[in-house]
């Protein structure tokens, strides 16, 4: 059933949808503009980020420098998505070479954290939050093994601003708030007392333009800018995180953190009508985006338009197909051998589709047979035109709930993408990486290049097909294609569907009548993810980029010096 929209607003989308308005069709139907320079971008979920991301472009820093720059900022101001406690996938592309290289920043399972000692717990199912919910923190190792290979400033000058931020305060935007006061009252940062002692201190959590100051997380900062990524994997944050991992019977030990190293990766791709399109391998669920793409392509965009019944139909029911495939196949490549190849071909994509029926939605969709998370998310383009496309994350909002004792950041929940069901790819066993939900994307056709993302868990797969239909059937720009409403699904079974009150009513309810079960989301939500992307021309040297109205970032030009 649709939950209808007040009824002032719906009575706007019916007017809206049967008689469009001359203004509109004169102008655009999107609130902001493309950025567009010649020099260096930054795009993120923060403007204080994309700020310090192009100060650091500015000395001449490459887009590795500015990325590093915005994720240190990223994990002060949004301290319950990503942080010094959490995983990294990178993809960045090279001007020169052309040449796309990924990262696998994302740890593996503690050595003893096993079916087995759970079960000596009376744990019977895979903690979803606490200490048995945290894997070995992958993100400043990425961050350390992107700046040597790719970075031109010292290591030790990209972490001022976000020491700065931690130390001296900055005030709490919008979104932020909004989902900081949601979890006030979580049992997963209530049972913690470091947790609420940092984030919610006197147990509230701060309003919109208070200033919140995180001294630990700034010594934590000072000390990886000092001493590298040896601090958190050896060292003083090391030994902070031992501690605070014994004191709530954690299973980490300082091997598991010193042997931790991760991984250059070859990205996966798929052609959608002429463009090619990556993502990251496995154990990253970006396949799940690729094959999505593969199965709507087996039918023609709707000429009807993107937010037609027809077109958005297509799209639900090819996720639910493409979401059923990840979760039973997709695991860690070096204890599973996930099928990839076959999951993406065309012939396999073919197959799934014909399971579509074009009148009525699928509430049952199993996996096919093939043959043969919260976060944060951005994206840079220098002045020689390189690009990082970026994605980092404690996974749930406040990770696993468990702050480490005087760093002041969060330790991610990573481990809640095991399961204990023997059989399955990802049942959990020590010293293998979880599923995982974050993933950078890039794509590219001619002189166009293309990095891109759209945060948010299990929404993101569908988030980054919706986007590149939207810029490849439909003709849109980054900005419009970004900011245009979106469906999300966190599963492949059901038939229910959160859709935002953007899409025309007729729509609504054409999709109700196919069986839909639709709940009606406001206008621009976090619940579809928050979205950066930017275009480097390579042929004139032109930048274009888009920020995501669901956030409270930017995207913000370097400026010229």
């Amino acid at each position: 059933m649709i939950i209808p929209a007040p009824r002032s607003l719906g009575s706007l989308w019916i007017v809206l949808a049967l008689a469009p308005s001359p203004l509109l069709s004169q102008g655009r139907n999107y609130g902001r503009s493309q950025v567009i320079t010649q020099q260096g971008i930054a795009a993120t979920s923060q403007t204080l980020a994309s700020q310090a991301a192009v100060q650091i472009l500015a000395r001449g820093g490459t887009a590795v420098d500015a990325a590093i720059a915005a994720n240190a900022v990223l994990a002060v101001v949004e301290p319950m998505k990503d942080g010094l406690g959490g995983d990294l996938f990178a993809l960045y592309w090279d001007a020169k070479t052309g040449k796309l290289q990924g990262l696998n920043a994302s740890g593996p399972a503690p050595r003893g954290l096993t079916p087995e000692f759970l079960a000596k717990l009376g744990i019977k199912s895979m903690p979803q939050q606490g200490i048995h919910s945290f894997t070995v923190p992958g993100a400043v190792d990425g961050w350390w093994k992107m700046h040597q290979r790719y970075g031109k400033l010292p290591w030790k000058d990209l972490f001022q601003s976000a020491i700065a931020y931690a130390e001296d305060g900055f005030p709490v935007s919008e979104a932020v708030q909004e989902s900081w006061a949601d979890a006030a009252n979580s049992p997963r940062v209530r049972a913690n007392p470091e947790s609420m002692r940092v984030f919610f201190p006197g147990g509230k959590a701060p309003l919109e333009g208070d200033v919140f100051r995180n001294p630990g997380m700034a010594r934590a900062f000072r000390l990886v800018a000092e001493h590298g990524p040896e601090a958190i994997y050896k060292g003083e944050i090391a030994a902070a995180i031992l501690k605070t991992s014994r004191s709530l019977g954690g299973a980490m030990t300082s091997e598991d953190l010193a042997s931790f190293s991760s991984e250059w990766v070859q990205p996966i791709s798929i052609d959608y009508r002429g463009w090619r399109v990556y993502e990251m391998p496995p154990n990253g669920q970006g396949m799940a985006a690729l094959e999505m793409l593969n199965i709507m392509e087996t039918a023609p965009a709707s000429p009807l338009g993107a937010f037609s019944a027809v077109e958005m139909h297509k799209r639900i029911e090819s996720m639910k197909l493409a979401y059923a495939d990840v979760h039973r196949y997709d695991a860690d490549p070096h204890t599973y051998d996930v099928p990839v190849a076959q999951l993406l071909s065309k012939e396999y994509a073919r197959k799934r589709a014909a399971l579509i029926d074009p009148k009525k939605a699928n509430c049952t969709v199993p996996p096919g047979q093939p043959v043969g998370s919260d976060t944060t998310y951005l994206t840079i383009v220098d002045k020689d035109g390189n690009m990082a496309s970026w994605i980092e994350s404690v996974y749930s909002e406040f990770g696993s709930g468990v702050t480490v004792d005087g760093m002041g950041f969060l330790l991610q929940n990573r481990g809640a993408g095991f399961t204990l069901e023997p059989r399955h790819p990802d049942v959990l066993a020590g010293g293998k990486r979880p599923f995982h939900t974050i993933i950078p994307a890039f794509m590219e056709r001619g002189d166009l290049h293309i990095g891109f993302g759209i945060m948010g868990g299990a929404n993101q797969p569908l988030a980054h097909a919706q986007f590149v239909s939207n810029l490849v059937d439909y003709g849109m720009n980054l900005q419009a294609a970004l900011e245009a409403p979106r469906f999300t699904k966190r599963n492949s079974t059901g038939c229910d569907v959160s859709i935002e009150v953007r899409v025309p009513v007729n729509t609504l309810q054409q999709l109700s009548e196919r069986r839909h079960q639709i709940a009606i989301r406001r206008e621009y939500t976090q619940e579809m993810g928050r979205g950066q992307a930017i275009m480097h021309n390579s042929k004139t040297g032109t930048n274009y980029a888009a920020s995501d109205p669901r956030a409270d970032g930017a995207a913000i030009p370097e400026p010229i010096r």
